[in-house]
């Protein structure tokens, strides 16, 4: 079982930055792989970004490559995004999940693959 909790959602102006944090528990990170996910008002939850349990291998959308960065702390079994040159599209609840890091990469990109959530953090973008 792993226990996620998100924090560092906001309101911001769109080309702002906003880094979210998601402190794990229960798991440690060296056995899971952990992603941030997010759902757009009346869209449906989608893929942002995910690290591997190792930490050697980051994985993003398309969408917002070059723009956020995940990374993680294990001595803190924390997960980072930091999120740059943010757009009004990028409004969204972000979630912050994990599953068991099987070593396919097919997974860490699929919603549903995620195995544990968090209750999800408000990021606002205004124009």
């Amino acid at each position: 079982q792993v226990h996620l909790v998100e924090s560092g959602g906001g309101l911001v102006q769109a080309g702002d930055s906003l880094r979210l944090s998601c402190a794990a528990s229960g798991r440690t990170l060296s056995s899971v792989a952990m992603g941030w996910l997010r759902q757009g008002p009346g869209m449906e939850r989608e893929f942002v970004a995910a690290i591997t349990s190792s930490a050697t291998n980051t994985y993003y959308a398309d969408s917002v490559k070059g723009r956020f960065t995940i990374s993680g702390d294990s001595a803190k079994n924390t997960v980072y995004l930091q999120m740059n040159s943010l757009k009004p599209e990028d409004t969204a609840v972000y979630y912050c999940a994990a599953q068991w890091d099987y070593g396919n990469s097919y997974s860490y990109t699929d919603v549903d693959e995620y195995d544990w959530w968090g209750q999800g953090t408000q990021v606002t973008v205004s124009s």
